[in-house]
């Protein structure tokens, strides 16, 4: 008996086993265009698959689209007219199969956007409050991730973590993230600058992993039914220069791109920037330059300081900093008008008909902190 079991053994542990069935990993959704009535749905599979998404206004899902090829990283483009909608989809096909998710199209009355700021240095903070705000968009500013070469989080693993960390919220609600430094480290910076490059400069894993506008480390996004433009900016650690990342000079791509997109944007009656740097530090570095360009939108938003921030610019621009971690050390503006040292986000809520937007430093009881309007602008 002892001699027939060991051979049973044998013959059992030597057959070879199926491969295993790729499986959805997770999923997030951008904009890849400036229309808000299209929708990126993006996901991950343990191996290669086809990139179909089945999606619709009812759980029976009347449409599909699907990409030629087999990919692990997918992003597919969908077509989601009409407002005031619940969609339902379904990535992958067959065994590799999520289930069925859901998210909102945009708004006809409110328009409501989170604004969310160095999430990469934030505990796993519990964010049902700003669930409860039931937002059509979360744009970030900045440090998505701590770095790219942390061990297991290597390059495109940070933002895959990034996206595990609150996969309900990622999977239901389009996310537009900006660029930090920390998003591009490669390397740890130290002290000071090391011979070997501590940024990836053209910030590959971010642009592979996101399915952003335009150029992708910098890009606008417009709801035109509320009037808004959103512009997200390169602006980061500018005192790197010539260590780091995008230029920023009156020369430099980035600027000239933004010049021109701010001429275009007399339509709109709110035009925000966001970055991820101080402004007085972008105002001291640049003589103003960039700052003249502000002052040609209606606010300006940065997740620079661990601490929530409003400020009143020079001819009035409403300038505001926000952290999810907002404990850190204090860099009062010389214009402050609202300081508070405390874990929080940003709730814009735009009125269409009004074109104002209501601002609301929200900490994640969900207590407001400090509200201001920014008025829709004259034309």
């Amino acid at each position: 008996m002892i001699r027939y079991f060991l051979v049973c053994s044998v013959l059992v542990l030597g057959t070879a086993l199926p491969p295993a069935e790729a499986q959805v990993e997770r999923i997030w959704l951008t904009h890849q265009y400036h229309d808000p009535s299209r929708i990126v749905i993006n996901w991950e599979t343990t191996k290669p698959t086809a990139s179909v998404v089945r999606y619709g206004t009812t759980e029976e899902m009347e449409y599909r689209v699907a990409l030629e090829g087999e990919r692990s990283r997918h992003h597919v483009d969908v077509s989601i007219p009409g407002r005031d909608l619940v969609w339902f989809y379904q990535v992958g096909d067959g065994a590799a199969s999520s289930e069925v998710h859901s998210f909102k199209s945009y708004p006809s009355e409110q328009l409501r956007v989170a604004v969310v700021g160095d999430w990469g240095y934030a505990p796993q903070h519990d964010l049902s409050a700003l669930v409860k705000d039931d937002v059509h968009l979360i744009i970030t500013a900045g440090d998505n991730v701590a770095s790219l070469h942390e061990k297991g989080r290597e390059g495109t693993k940070a933002f895959s973590a990034f996206i595990d960390r609150y996969p309900e919220i990622f999977r239901s609600t389009p996310l537009m993230p900006i660029l930090g430094n920390h998003d591009r480290e490669i390397t740890p910076r130290g002290p000071k600058p090391p011979d070997h490059s501590v940024y990836d400069v053209r910030a590959t894993a971010y642009r592979d992993f996101f399915a952003l506008p335009v150029h992708e480390w910098v890009w606008h996004f417009d709801i035109p039914d509320f009037g808004v433009r959103f512009v997200a900016l390169d602006l980061n650690h500018i005192t790197d220069v010539g260590t780091t990342w995008q230029a920023f000079d009156e020369k430099s791509e980035q600027f000239e791109w933004y010049k021109n997109v701010m001429r275009a944007s007399g339509k709109f009656g709110q035009v925000v920037t966001l970055m991820n740097e101080r402004q007085s530090t972008v105002a001291g570095q640049t003589k103003g330059i960039w700052h003249e360009q502000f002052n040609r939108g209606t606010a300006l938003i940065s997740g620079f300081g661990y601490f929530a921030e409003r400020a009143e610019l020079r001819g009035g621009l409403p300038y505001f900093n926000t952290c999810l971690k907002g404990d850190g050390n204090p860099y009062k503006d010389a214009n402050s008008k609202f300081f508070a040292q405390e874990h929080h986000y940003l709730l814009l809520k735009v009125d269409r008909a009004a074109g104002d937007i209501e601002v609301l430093f929200k900490n994640l009881e969900g207590n407001v902190l400090d509200t201001s309007v920014v008025p829709k602008r004259k034309r």
